[in-house]
């Protein structure tokens, strides 16, 4: 049995990976969907302090909660900021990861750093309501909330890289706009990486569930 904790990205919370949770524990796996600190049914404690810190302790605490010792972190989107902290601050806990879509940061980057001007635009429109809570772009989806300003922000602090057995790279190359061109064909050309890509746009979890799981479970 693999332990999941599945980690969203920008504004959504553990709704989103349920489906993918529930196909995983249907074939014997365990499978934890993370809401994060000021998002979905936590959006109440959403503060002008909840920031990228705060999200990593979210995932950290977690896999101490539940005794977790093999964990496969898979974050999507922003949520690649949150699965590099905890992988650094849990190195024996954690036996994969995997990146969907999402951003994969060195020492001392942001999510702002790493993303293209569109989404720096995005951020800062976004926050202009309050100061510090972004609103959610346009979309289909009506279970997403505004996603704390500070974590898109914050710099990473690793002490130490992100170490695991195994880690994956899920690149979505059908949306324009992507961020995540360079880094999918830098890790195209790293030994150490395994590089999968959907013809699909961002949303993985409604445009290719199926898909998804098949490669979390292949190893």
């Amino acid at each position: 049995m693999t332990t999941f904790i599945l980690v969203p990205g920008g504004w959504r919370g553990g709704w989103y990976f349920q489906p993918i949770a529930e196909s995983l524990r249907s074939q014997g796996h365990s499978a934890f969907p993370v809401t994060l600190t000021g998002l979905g049914d936590r959006a109440h404690l959403r503060t002008a302090a909840t920031n990228l810190d705060t999200h990593i302790e979210d995932v950290v605490s977690l896999v101490e909660a539940e005794e977790i010792h093999d964990a496969v972190l898979v974050g999507h989107s922003y949520a690649g900021m949150v699965i590099a902290g905890a992988a650094s601050r849990l190195p024996d806990r954690i036996r994969r990861l995997v990146y969907c879509d999402a951003y994969v940061p060195a020492d001392g980057e942001s999510c702002f750093d790493l993303t293209t001007s569109g989404f720096r635009e995005l951020f800062i429109q976004g926050a202009r309501v309050d100061g510090h809570s972004v609103l959610p772009p346009p979309g289909p989806e009506t279970r997403t909330t505004p996603h704390p300003l500070a974590s898109f922000l914050q710099q990473i602090q690793l002490d130490t890289p992100p170490q695991a057995q195994r880690k994956d790279y899920i690149y979505l190359d059908g949306w324009s706009g992507t961020p995540f061109t360079d880094v999918y064909q830098r890790l195209c050309r790293d030994p150490d990486w395994h590089v999968h890509t959907l013809p699909i746009g961002h949303d993985v979890v409604a445009d290719a569930p199926e898909a998804l799981v098949q490669i979390l479970l292949a190893e």
